[in-house]
């Protein structure tokens, strides 16, 4: 072979370097194929691989060396890179499986030309590398991108959603659609039975659907919630551990895999892939499912946690209805008591004791200290008399039921802050209807605890209420010019009782479907707003401002 320039610059140098020298070190597999097919160089990393066999490479064809063919390689098993080279004159690369180097091996080829000194390609130059790793790397790199993608896609689906049903039937159905399957089920475990049963099935009979019920351990389905391992099974309709063969077989299902659905390594669920062809489901399946799973068994966990949370917060609103309901009658049984009875009984002990005093006078008792305890006596009814009459005004207002929410609220605020030297301004508007009770009470009932809020709490100078009604709302608004609060900072209901009014007054609003919120800042006074509807139930608003409640 012709001296090349990398010999004679060796040479120049004073090197004894063949070429052989410097191929055999070059880690690759490295050989000189001529336009015949004929190996005309190798490496020693070629004859390494080639060593078992008795008869040298060297003169024999590529294609009987290497794959023991007795022609060129070409389509369908692929394309021989000696051809591409010599026909384009460019480099060439594929890379293609070599079970010379064992099962699932891929070999690069890449191919250079080797042209005479007229230019013309008689040879081309081979560099083989066993690819195998970066193969199977970039195919784990694919496969994990694939799972993330799916994850993703379920995650957007069901993110948000809080019904059980709506999460299993849209997740379901984009399983089966990453999988490009139509068969498949959920069975929910019942955790006071151990039993699971179908909750959600695509492609399967009603029949099947209702007959299948598995405690753990039993079948397919309970050995997976039992030992939260999936199983994957060529042919389910041949399986001995099927515990519904006829139904199985009257089906026609035949590939399964049966994959556990977790929160917090809790087995909750089980989800079963099928298919009517033999062996149609592989490892790479088991792991796309299993990254799906665990995010799928959290949503299951967290839907059927909201589930008792609603239920628990109806039976919550329907308590707290009943006993503020049960508050306001008893209420009024005690005002009504203590006007028919206390009250009346006050009165009379005060106009007997007015008409002893005056008996005394008028017959000149002369006895000083009697005179003064009868009168003492007298001043303590009159004011015993009083505070009942404002504790059953503190009870059940008789202008609420005579003249109405208006004229009560504004007496009581007159009546409560006035009294203390705050000025009162009211104002209302289309107020003349009567409203329905349970309306009139809550609002009344939120305007006596802000009032007595103001005058307890706020130091104020001013308060100023408005009242309006529409055909389908009310709207109370109570503000003071006092020193307000950081309303933040009342996040519950503190032992000593700071921060109840706040909420009762909340949840008071919202048994009759209307919102309240609270805007208030240290020094800027307070305002409530009080929205009530008269018609259809009004959905929530929050709270306007960082610092409203």
């Amino acid at each position: 072979m012709k001296e090349t320039a990398i010999q004679r610059a060796a040479k120049n140098a004073g090197l004894d370097i063949t070429l052989q020298d410097m191929v055999d070190g070059v880690e690759d597999e490295f050989l000189v194929i001529d336009s015949e097919y004929r190996v005309r160089l190798t490496n020693s990393a070629v004859r390494s691989r080639l060593r078992k066999r008795a008869k040298s490479p060297i003169g024999r064809r590529c294609y009987e060396v290497f794959y023991d063919r007795d022609r060129p390689c070409g389509a369908p098993l692929w394309d021989c890179p000696l051809r591409k080279v010599l026909d384009s004159g460019a480099m060439a690369t594929i890379i293609h499986p070599d079970h010379a180097l064992g099962s699932n091996k891929y070999l690069k080829i890449t191919a250079y030309p080797l042209r005479d000194s007229s230019g013309n390609t008689t040879a081309i130059v081979e560099m083989r590398r066993d690819v195998t790793a970066e193969r199977e790397l970039e195919s784990q790199i694919l496969r994990r991108h694939h799972q993330l993608l799916a994850l993703s896609h379920i995650s957007g689906a069901v993110s948000g959603l809080w019904d059980l049903d709506a999460i299993l039937r849209i997740a379901l159905d984009n399983v089966l659609e990453i999988i490009n399957g139509d068969i498949g089920g959920i069975l929910l475990l019942d955790e006071e039975t151990e039993t699971l049963r179908y909750r959600m099935q695509r492609g399967l009979s009603a029949k099947y659907a209702d007959e299948i019920r598995m405690r753990m351990g039993e079948g397919i389905g309970g050995r997976v919630a039992q030992t939260g391992e999936p199983m994957l099974l060529e042919d389910i309709s041949q399986d001995p551990r099927a515990i519904y063969p006829d139904l199985i077989s009257a089906e026609g299902l035949k590939g399964f895999i049966s994959i556990p659905l977790k929160a917090k390594d809790k087995v909750v669920g089980v989800m079963n892939l099928a298919s009517h062809v033999a062996g149609r489901f592989g490892t790479d399946d088991i792991s796309l499912l299993s990254s799906i799973s665990d995010y799928l068994g959290t949503a299951i966990e967290q839907a059927r946690l909201y589930a008792r949370l609603a239920s628990a917060g109806e039976r919550y609103q329907t308590l707290l209805q009943h006993a503020l309901s049960t508050q306001e009658e008893e209420r009024k049984r005690i005002a009504r008591e203590l006007h028919d009875e206390t009250s009346q009984a006050l009165t009379s002990l005060t106009l007997n004791l007015q008409a002893i005093i005056q008996m005394a006078e008028m017959k000149g008792v002369r006895d000083t200290e009697l005179m003064e305890k009868l009168k003492a006596t007298h001043s303590y009814a009159i004011h015993a008399g009083n505070e009942v009459v404002k504790l059953m005004k503190e009870l059940r207002p008789t202008l609420l039921d005579e003249l109405g929410l208006p004229a009560a609220i504004h007496r009581y605020a007159k009546d409560t802050l006035q009294a203390q030297g705050i000025e009162v301004s009211a104002e209302f508007i289309d107020t003349e209807e009567r409203l329905p009770p349970e309306v009139e009470v809550t609002l009344f009932r939120v305007a006596q605890g802000v009032i007595g809020n103001i005058l307890e709490h706020s130091m104020a100078k001013n308060a100023s209420i408005k009242l309006s009604c529409s055909a389908s709302e009310c709207l109370l608004r109570i503000e003071d010019d006092g020193k307000g609060f950081n309303v933040s900072k009342i996040t519950r209901v503190d032992p000593s009782g700071r921060g109840a009014g706040v909420f009762t007054m909340k949840e008071r609003v919202k048994l009759v479907g209307g919102v309240c919120h609270i805007e208030s800042r240290p020094g800027k006074g307070t305002r409530v707003v009080v929205k009530v509807p008269l018609g259809k139930d009004m959905a929530n608003e929050e709270d306007k401002g960082a610092n409203s409640r």
